[in-house]
């Protein structure tokens, strides 16, 4: 999979926490009810952004395993998790924490989750987590994956996939064209294969369905302004650096684009969380 810097997942890291469905959280809540511990797995970890987001709101003790290929951000994970928690002590593997009146065993993982998965997937997990992640893998890999996911009954919470919708405010001339190639884009091969990008939600809710999961499912869009100025002008960039790689516009019209998007006032970008239980 492409690789994405400590530094851009540490700048997306609050509107990530802020933008996630308290519908589909609240879903799995519920689920987890009075279970006092649980053990969760989390695909594709980066940062470990995923763990701070969620832990506060899950049983009163944890055991998250966190899986990347990246091994420069697994080890930043570990670095950030610690300074994150209330008390920290770290073995050579792992690391238990205490944040937010919740005990939180913490074990890190190096994986090439395009081969691996199944081998993941076969050790201890009650919950299967990502971030940010399928709509950089194939629908071939989604379907795959669910289909792994229902032989071993294990249910899916993933936040914040994106789903194509994007409003940037004051409306520009270019939108519509940036935005078609950025999404010619997100349907390159991330390491997948052609990545499913902003159709995502729609295979992965096809794939668990097929298999008699039940599933809820609730956007979860970044809304910014001009309080979160870095933001916007990093993401600008990007899509307009993603809108050239396509090959659908050329160097001159993304400037044009990203001279004006980079001070947007506002921005809005689509996501979908989604939780999935089998029956």
């Amino acid at each position: 999979m492409s690789g994405f810097s400590a530094e851009w997942l540490a700048l997306r890291e609050p509107v990530d926490h802020r933008s996630v469905s308290t519908t589909v959280r609240d879903a799995v809540r519920e689920w987890i009810g009075p279970r006092q511990c649980i053990d969760i797995v989390d695909l594709g970890c980066g940062s470990g952004s995923n763990l701070r987001g969620l832990a506060p709101y899950l049983a009163p003790a944890q055991r998250w395993r966190l899986v990347d290929w990246d091994l420069a951000l697994l080890d930043h994970a570990r670095r950030a998790i610690s300074e994150w928690a209330d008390d920290c002590e770290s073995a050579a593997d792992s690391l238990t924490v205490r944040a937010a009146e919740k005990e939180i065993n913490v074990s890190f993982e190096q994986a090439d989750l395009m081969q691996d998965y199944a081998r993941v997937l076969d050790k201890p997990a009650g919950l299967v987590t990502a971030a940010a992640f399928f709509d950089l893998v194939s629908p071939a890999w989604i379907a795959d994956f669910c289909a792994a996911l229902a032989q071993r009954h294990l249910p899916l919470y993933t936040v914040l996939t994106y789903n194509g919708e994007e409003a940037w405010t004051p409306a520009h001339g270019k939108d519509a064209a940036v935005l078609a190639a950025f999404h010619a884009h997100q349907h390159s091969d991330k390491g997948f294969g052609p990545a499913a990008g902003p159709d995502a939600i729609s295979a992965l809710r096809n794939a668990l369905e097929a298999r008699g999961y039940t599933v809820i499912a609730g956007e979860s869009p970044w809304q910014m302004d001009r309080a979160d100025a870095s933001l916007i002008a990093e993401l600008a960039a990007g899509t307009a650096q993603a809108a050239v790689e396509s090959g659908q516009v050329n160097e001159s019209t993304a400037a044009e684009w990203l001279a004006a998007r980079r001070n947007a006032d506002t921005c809005r970008i689509g996501h979908v969380d989604l939780f999935a239980r089998p029956s």
